[in-house]
């Protein structure tokens, strides 16, 4: 690929600075320590099957829609973050959420952004039929390990110009937890223990920041992170149901076409990260240009 002069420092080709590839390295990493130092309960052919699948549905799709080339990165980062998720006893119910997250993002998707993050969409739709689950508990608690995953999503989000509505989302949430705490007279060591969770931060750092389904405008991704917060909130202790952050997020993501109405921002492009400030005019030379949606 050629230099992006837009965001690329010069003589840095436009390849290395798409910033899939450190999201793609940080989520490998996580699933090789979770699999072979945490002896996470996902098995090797799960994880095969699940690769495998995902890609071969990102080539059908690419073929039947007619997109100019293969491009792996996407339906790689989906398929790794349900490894890291999903938990199932079925090989079968792997390959169905390969299919259903990569498969949404050529289906389900308003003005060239996807409506929901395919790896939550994938985890409802699993979740909600009752075909497999999510096992917070298997991160353990150990401090330095939830700080890598920390450090390895604040790459990822800052590189993806998305750290804002992480940061929003973590501090709205683990403030209305504390906040729950001190009102019900409840010790801190219950929203501590709350917050100590490998599921979380990996909500936070790489699904929420999602480019492609989060608003243009900083200002709309702050309204964003607040929703989804008391959504899952809300989900968690006012309907008593588990795995709140993942409700929430699925709840919220059709009010994005919105907020974007609302606050208009830069639409996010792969290759030129920005923070999405303000709205800006695209040449009619660039709008004739096949887009990339997927």
């Amino acid at each position: 690929m050629g230099q992006d002069n837009g965001t690329a420092q010069p003589n840095k080709p436009a390849f290395w600075w798409d910033p899939r590839l450190y999201q793609i390295a940080s989520l490998s990493i996580l699933l090789v320590y979770g699999l072979f130092w945490l002896q996470f309960d996902v098995s090797i052919w799960q994880i095969a099957i699940t690769l495998g699948v995902a890609q071969l549905t990102q080539f059908v799709g690419t073929r039947y829609f007619n997109l100019l080339f293969f491009d792996p990165k996407s339906a790689l980062i989906s398929s790794l973050s349900l490894c890291l998720l999903l938990r199932t006893n079925d090989l079968a119910v792997a390959a169905l959420a390969a299919i259903i997250a990569i498969g949404s993002k050529f289906i389900i998707h308003w003005k060239d952004k996807h409506v929901f993050n395919p790896t939550n969409l994938a985890l409802a739709v699993i979740l909600g039929s009752g075909l497999g689950w999510i096992s917070p508990g298997q991160w353990g608690q150990v401090v330095w390990f939830g700080f890598l995953i920390a450090c390895l999503g604040s790459l990822v989000v800052t590189r993806a110009a998305r750290a804002d509505v992480t940061l929003a989302f973590l501090t709205f949430y683990v403030g209305l937890l504390f906040i729950r705490a001190l009102w019900l007279g409840d010790p801190l060591t219950i929203p501590q223990h709350q917050i100590e969770s490998g599921a979380l931060l990996i909500f936070s750092f790489f699904m929420i920041s999602d480019p492609k389904t989060t608003p243009d405008s900083r200002t709309g991704r702050i309204v964003y992170a607040l929703l989804i917060a008391l959504t899952a909130l809300y989900v968690q202790f006012g309907l008593f149901k588990p795995n709140g952050l993942l409700w929430g997020l699925i709840a919220c993501s059709p009010l994005v076409p919105f907020l974007d109405r609302l606050f208009p921002g830069v639409r996010y492009d792969w290759s030129k990260p920005t923070a999405g400030h303000a709205p800006v005019s695209i040449p009619l030379s660039l709008s004739l240009q096949p887009q990339r949606r997927f």
